[in-house]
């Protein structure tokens, strides 16, 4: 911007400049005409009056009239400090004022006197005499005599004063010109500053914008174009500035979506270059977006099937779906879609791929299957029995009393095993789908503990099993005492079911202090220990899935019917609370439970 206002400020000194000087030239031009036009008629007006006092008619030889003429050029040279020329009318000069007539050239063809001569008035001619060595101004007149011409009278004055005045002229002009080349030279830039300046706000505004900058604006009062160009700047900034508040705000709507979506989001870009990874597919592929945004497909390390999808899909460009198992980061089922991407010509621009971990869904899927199993055998098991005393009854065993009466009772049997076996799937059906409100209320933890163990305390001595418990006096929690009973009833009973005569079942309850000062961060921890048979350690991730026994025929002889765990871990997450287990086959096992004190 500096250079443009150089420049301008250049072009309107040139133009000042060029035209003052121009104005000069024409003034001293004119300046010049009119002192010659001005010596001209001055001259012209003495020349008439010589002649109008001279006499031509008299006659006399030729040294006698260029005596008496040259007398009268040296007497009117005096009084009309110019020089005075009598020329004959062939052109030999008669007298000169300044000269010798005898030394000097025929005159007859010199500008003025031919000018006289053709015109029959006055001659001018402007030029350099050699005779004085200066410009000087002829100017001649015919002496006529009748028609016929007998000579010339010629003036003659120099230039010199012109010449100098002219030259004055030209020292104040320059001069002049000099101090106008100033004064423009400050006009200029201050008029260049003026023009420049907002167009150098505007041009500032306008790459502050180009550098996504858009609060910047132009400030200008000028109502002139360069003022509308600035408002319009203004009114662009400002429209930018909330298209691209809107635009950010979508990219984060949209950033906040992808990086929170449950699915894998990744995108292809037409060169098969990963161009877009969330979170969720950095988690599901094994690998940071850093490591693979910017690589081709088929190099980032992934599975051959799955990349194998990918080319296949950009293969055909439609819409693929395919379930897979990855083995890394940890084995998982995913459901793959592959969706081509075109623009608004329909020209393929990328692929999306959208990756759907459907592991839980699938386990979900075999545990209704092996649900609907277990139950069918579980059910089968007691109506079968059920069926064929009743068939052994029907068929004479009712006239043996002794033997009609044992079968009724194992009938009796069954029938309650299907009762408690329907109960508790109707029971862990409702605690699933949290259908059961929860009525929580201040539970004295020692009382309450005391009697759920006093409830086992026949079934314990049965089979001469030791019942103890721990429990400070001072502890209370709130929780649903129905429900919380439903829990340390049955990790009683299993334990006491699987422990053998004389082994020991322990309870024990403990508070855990928060982290801070709230006793809304404490907790109540319930721990039961058996000195029972054990758990294999293969088994202890499964213990609480419905119907699963570890030691199927002792489970069913102790009347269990294998959803007791599981109750007991719904109850447990029911009350926000965690479940965990510890076993040692033939040592015993522990549960250990957490739950808030305060809800």
């Amino acid at each position: 911007m500096k250079m443009f206002r150089a420049r301008l400020t250049l072009i309107f000194i040139a133009l000042i400049g060029a035209s003052v000087l121009m104005a000069g030239l024409f003034m001293a031009q004119m300046l010049q005409q009119s002192y010659i036009d001005s010596l001209k008629t001055n001259m012209e007006r003495e020349l008439r009056i010589i002649l109008a006092t001279m006499d031509w008619s008299h006659r006399g030889s030729e040294p006698e009239l260029m005596k008496e003429f040259s007398e009268r050029a040296a007497r009117l040279k005096q009084f009309a400090d110019a020089r005075v020329t009598y020329i004959r009318g062939d052109g030999k000069v008669l007298a000169d004022s300044d000269s010798n007539p005898a030394e000097m050239e025929n005159h007859l063809h010199r500008e003025e006197i031919e000018a006289a001569a053709s015109s029959g008035k006055v001659g001018y001619a402007k030029r350099y005499s050699s005779t004085i060595g200066q410009n000087m101004l002829y100017v001649a007149i015919p002496v006529q005599i009748g028609d016929k011409t007998e000579g010339y009278l010629r003036l003659a004055m120099s230039l010199a004063e012109v010449e100098q005045s002219i030259r004055k002229v030209w020292y104040v002009l320059l001069g002049g010109l000099l101090a106008v080349f100033l004064l423009a030279g400050l006009i200029s830039y201050r008029v260049a500053y003026g023009i420049t300046r907002p167009i150098e706000l505007i041009t500032s505004v306008a790459q502050q914008i180009t550098d996504m900058n858009y609060k910047y604006r132009v400030r200008l009062n000028k109502k002139d174009e360069i003022g509308q160009l600035g408002h319009a700047i203004n009114r662009m900034a400002d429209s930018l500035q909330l298209q691209m508040n809107r635009i950010l705000e979508d990219e984060n709507r949209l950033k906040s979506v992808l990086e929170n979506m449950i699915s894998g989001v990744m995108m292809i870009d037409r060169e098969g270059k990963i161009v877009l990874l969330n979170r969720s597919a950095e988690d599901i592929l094994g690998f940071s977006a850093q490591e693979l945004l910017g690589k081709k497909f088929d190099q980032a390390k992934q599975q051959f099937e799955f990349t194998q999808l990918i080319q296949e899909c950009i293969d055909v460009r439609e819409h693929m779906r395919d379930e897979m198992i990855f083995y890394y980061p940890s084995e998982r089922i995913l459901e793959i879609n592959l969706s081509p991407i075109s623009d608004s010509s329909q020209e393929w621009t990328g692929l999306l791929i959208v990756l759907h971990d459907i592991t839980a869904v699938r386990r979900l899927e075999r545990m209704r299957s092996e649900f609907v199993a277990n139950v069918s055998h579980e059910l089968k098991t007691p109506i079968a029995a059920v069926k064929g005393f009743a068939e052994t009854l029907l068929a004479g065993a009712l006239n043996d009393k002794e033997t009609a009466r044992s079968f009724l009772q194992i009938i009796f049997d069954e029938s309650e095993r299907l009762n408690r076996l329907i109960g508790d799937i109707l029971e862990l059906s409702k605690i699933e789908s949290k259908r059961i409100p929860l009525q929580f209320s201040p539970v004295h933890l020692e009382t309450f503990v005391g009697h759920c163990v006093n409830v086992m305390r026949t079934e314990a001595a049965k089979k001469s099993i030791e019942l103890d418990m721990q429990v400070p006096e001072d502890i209370y929690m709130e929780a649903d005492e129905d429900r919380l009973r439903q829990i340390l009833i049955n990790l009683l009973s299993n334990g006491i079911n699987y422990t053998p005569e004389g082994g020991k079942v322990k309870v024990k309850v403990e508070q855990l202090l928060g982290g801070t000062s709230e006793a809304a961060d404490d907790k109540v921890r319930f721990t039961i220990a058996d000195t029972g048979i054990g758990i294999p350690k293969k088994d202890l991730p499964r213990i609480f899935e419905r119907f699963y026994r570890v030691d199927k025929a002792r489970s069913r002889s102790s009347g269990g019917t294998g959803l007791g765990l599981s109750i007991v871990k719904h109850l447990v997450e029911l009350h926000k609370g965690t479940i965990r287990v510890e076993s040692e086959v033939g040592v015993g096992t522990k549960f250990e439970i957490d739950m808030p004190m305060i809800h």
